[in-house]
């Protein structure tokens, strides 16, 4: 049997911070054999293994596939602080179990004021993330797809580094002793910003890998105010990569529909992967260009250019480009979001450039 604040993840809180856990924690108690949450039922909060032994499992009957088994002090259903989706596996109880619950909303305002208890709980997604991705190419391997498969688990352990950099970067700012309260609050803003980029990766590779599309989100909105906010962060990730974030031109003032998660995973794809391909740094140039019925927006980069053997490869998934990491999927993903907004993507190099790619979205008319 383990307390509350003896759990690995609630370590480092101060005492004030565990005052205000306890205050939300709710004991429950299970049977031998009894669910604790069932596949397909909402997110509400997140479970910590009291005493006893719990087992996350998927599927019915004979398609049944136990993923894990938890003893004191681990989490489980940690997805839905970060995502608030349907449960994606059910929970049982394999032996008689006491739970700590913290319901959702509760969580999240305790995550918000504190940054380290953020990044130990994205190490944890992103641990459990690996631990999955693993179980699935073990399975995957015996249907002869050990090469597409192995790439794709090390692909998004890869793509949650650069938000996981931030959020830890961000974190030590924030505990500064002296720090100026509007770094603070600055540094707070984005730890929260890379907590919601995370899931929309969770949620793209799952839209793509269901071949769902969103419908209904897209809203009418400023492009200029959209992209002078999403510079700050575009040009903090590519530092972390030795390479800078320029713009030539300051985007034109017009109303497109959108969704604006959705379309800065487009940015950040095509930044992130510009800044992979460059050696020693680097300069990525963003410019602009307003024609009778849509934004044109251009990304270019200072690297090698797009080998010609690729030109026409480079939006299938698992097709890679001058990168030895990453799922394959960043490029696929990008196509969809933009057709999925009514609009096109395109790339292509010219001598002595780097590569250029070039999408469109269409104007509220």
């Amino acid at each position: 049997m383990v307390a509350l604040e003896s759990i690995p993840l609630f370590r480092q809180l101060n005492r004030t911070e565990l005052q205000a856990l306890r205050l939300i924690a709710q004991e429950q108690r299970f049977a031998a054999g009894q669910e604790i949450f069932r596949e397909g039922a909402p997110g509400d909060g997140v479970y910590f293994v009291k005493s006893g032994l719990v087992e996350i499992s998927a599927g019915s009957g004979d398609g049944r596939r136990l993923f894990s088994q938890l003893g004191p002090g681990e989490i489980f259903g940690e997805m839905s602080v970060i995502e608030h989706r349907p449960r994606s596996a059910t929970a049982s109880a394999v032996q008689p179990s006491e739970i700590y619950f913290l319901p959702r909303g509760e969580m999240l305002s305790i995550i918000q004021h504190s940054p380290g208890l953020a990044f130990a709980l994205l190490q944890q997604i992103s641990h459990r993330l690996r631990e999955f991705n693993q179980l699935h190419v073990r399975e995957l391997v015996q249907a002869e797809s050990l090469a597409v498969i192995g790439r794709f688990a090390q692909g998004i352990v890869h793509d949650l580094k650069n938000p996981l950099s931030i959020i830890s970067l961000s974190s030590e700012m924030f505990d500064m002793p002296g720090i100026n309260p509007e770094i603070r609050a600055k540094s707070q803003l984005r730890i929260r910003k890379q907590v919601e980029r995370i899931s929309d990766m969770v949620g793209d590779i799952l839209i793509f890998t269901q071949g769902a599309k969103k419908d209904g989100e897209l809203k009418a909105g400023d492009y200029r105010s959209f992209v002078l906010e999403l510079v700050g962060d575009l040009r903090a990730e590519a530092e972390l990569k030795a390479a800078q974030v320029e713009m030539e031109n300051v985007p034109p003032a017009v109303a497109v529909r959108f969704d604006p998660r959705r379309l800065s995973r487009v940015f950040f794809n095509l930044v992130g992967n510009a800044t992979d391909i460059m050696l020693n740094g680097g300069k990525i140039f963003l410019r602009f260009k307003l024609a009778e019925n849509e934004i044109i927006t251009e990304i270019e980069d200072s690297g090698p250019g797009i080998p010609p053997e690729l030109a026409g490869k480079l939006f299938q998934p698992f097709a890679t480009h001058g990168k030895t990491k990453g799922t394959g999927l960043g490029l696929s993903i990008c196509k969809k979001i933009i057709e999925d907004h009514g609009g096109t993507i395109e790339a292509h190099s010219a001598a002595g450039r780097g590569a250029i790619f070039r999408f469109t979205l269409p104007l509220v008319k």
